[in-house]
């Protein structure tokens, strides 16, 4: 009976420490708002799902996730998923809960920086091709080439007619991908002015968020409404039967992120893949075997 009891403990200890895991990264939650926003939110936000039901619910749709990346390994998928949106619209926290659990060699992020000077002369699209998936893969496209339908021609990086080109080509590359066997699924995550404006202070406010809030995320406060003519044309200019968007309200984190997943789940045919239970072997022992000293130099100091 002692030893039930402290297997059961062990285990409750063990699922705690899953729950804590994702609790180290809510450090964006409401209990870690600066004093001086907390009004400020409360006039802004409506009340967010509980904690508990947000858990519940996040860890069933990460074990789907481990279901699915089970199908994609072994039936040899190829899947695509891109995330766009508007500066602090909620894409990073997605992509985090969706790979928090699966394997990075077959669910992989993709998260380019700005081209350089030899990337500015290439097909436009030619350096997202070597991210793109093989069999038994999946890739998450934090940003993709969509930044030229978006950032790059709201801040002039790109020309009327680079853009236009693009307009022109971004459909038929993209029905060549799913007709190379790719499954394509894009998603736009979309937040209200206001909500953009009280991420942007909590990341100005937060020593440990400063490092998001980037000189263009200032310049795309100033341009709300040429990122949402362009948000707008783009939608209805690349959002094709082969590879429709599908757009996230973002304003409610938790939401977003159970949304999101829940969709990216139903999109996808998976199904279970059986497995044979592992058995784990007993430890051989050498009695002539004996353990060698470390010095204490080589130990990490027990500071907690």
């Amino acid at each position: 009976m002692d030893d039930e009891i402290r297997r059961r403990g062990w285990l409750e200890a063990d699922i705690e420490d899953t729950r804590d895991e994702e609790l180290e990264m809510e450090i964006d939650d409401d209990s870690f708002l600066p004093d001086e926003l907390k009004k400020l939110k409360d006039v802004t936000r409506e009340p967010s799902i509980d904690r508990q039901t947000y858990f519940r619910e996040l860890l069933r749709l990460q074990g789907e996730l481990v279901r699915l990346q089970d199908w994609v390994s072994m039936t040899g998928q190829k899947v695509v998923v891109i995330f766009e949106g508007r500066d602090a619209a909620g894409k990073g926290g997605v992509i985090k809960r969706i790979t928090q659990r699966l394997n990075p060699r077959v669910c992989r992020v993709v998260a380019l920086p700005a081209p350089n000077d030899r990337e500015k002369t290439q097909w436009y699209f030619q350096r997202y091709v070597p991210h793109l998936p093989a069999g038994g893969e999946m890739v998450l496209f934090d940003r993709s080439w969509y930044n030229r339908a978006g950032v790059e021609r709201v801040m002039g990086f790109a020309t009327d007619d680079e853009v236009d080109q693009f307009f022109h080509d971004v459909p038929e590359f993209e029905r060549m991908l799913t007709r190379s066997g790719i499954r394509l699924i894009k998603y736009w995550f979309s937040i209200t002015d206001q909500e953009q404006q009280l991420r942007f202070m909590m990341r100005i406010h937060d020593p440990i968020r400063q490092w998001k809030l980037s000189p263009m995320d200032l310049q795309s406060r100033i341009r709300w409404e040429d990122y949402t003519k362009a948000k707008e044309d783009m939608l209805g200019r690349t959002n094709i039967p082969e590879a429709p968007w599908y757009v996230v309200e973002g304003n409610d984190k938790k939401r977003a992120r159970l949304n999101c997943i829940h969709h990216l789940l139903g999109k996808l045919p998976y199904e279970e893949i059986p497995h044979d239970t592992p058995q784990l072997p007993e430890r051989v022992f050498n009695p002539d075997y004996e353990r060698r000293y470390l010095p204490d130099e080589l130990y990490v100091p027990k500071v907690y």
